[in-house]
């Protein structure tokens, strides 16, 4: 996706970056004014998220560029995404440039939040970040990619250095 968005219309990348490091639902990123970034802080607040409360988005340093990117390029809209209502006009071009099924705006949320766990972030901390209410509503957002699971699994083969689970132990513990 992102070789096509590189290829066909670069300057929309910083909003895709803004999604996947966010993961602001759509509506929330396009509503964005820059009154709610606070760079110094590294925040963006959410006034009012789907479910009515206000949040804080922590910005990593890819969210930041982005943002500076979009500042740079929207300097005169007093909305971050330059006061574009949605991306579709561009985004389902792209998806179906890069021969993609099914993969709609919301499933970069989805990603967002894959990421998140499969690099060791509790559940907790992902629900807190996506604005959900509920655990579970986290878990249908967090797919782990087949590799992930595999790296799983292979931390229980037994090391030289005896970290995992050795065959004794596992005998002991099933008998």
């Amino acid at each position: 996706m992102r070789t096509k968005i590189r290829e066909l219309c670069p300057e929309r990348e910083p909003e895709f970056d803004l999604a996947l490091y966010t993961g602001m639902r759509r509506s929330e990123q396009y509503r964005r004014r820059w009154e709610d970034v606070d760079f110094e802080r590294r925040l963006l607040t959410i006034s009012q998220s789907k479910k009515g409360a206000m949040r804080h988005l922590p910005l990593n340093a890819s969210a930041v560029h982005a943002l500076a990117e979009l500042r740079s390029k929207n300097e005169h809209s007093e909305f971050v995404c330059g006061g574009v209502k949605e991306p579709r006009h561009w985004f389902e071009p792209l998806v179906l440039a890069a021969g993609l099924k099914d993969f709609t705006w919301h499933c970069l949320r989805h990603t967002f939040a894959s990421r998140l766990v499969m690099a060791g972030v509790d559940i907790r901390t992902v629900a807190e970040l996506m604005g959900h209410k509920t655990l579970a509503m986290t878990m249908r957002y967090s797919h782990l990619a087949p590799d992930h699971q595999r790296a799983a699994v292979d931390r229980l083969e037994p090391t030289a250095s005896g970290t995992a689970t050795s065959h004794n132990t596992l005998a002991a513990m099933v008998h």
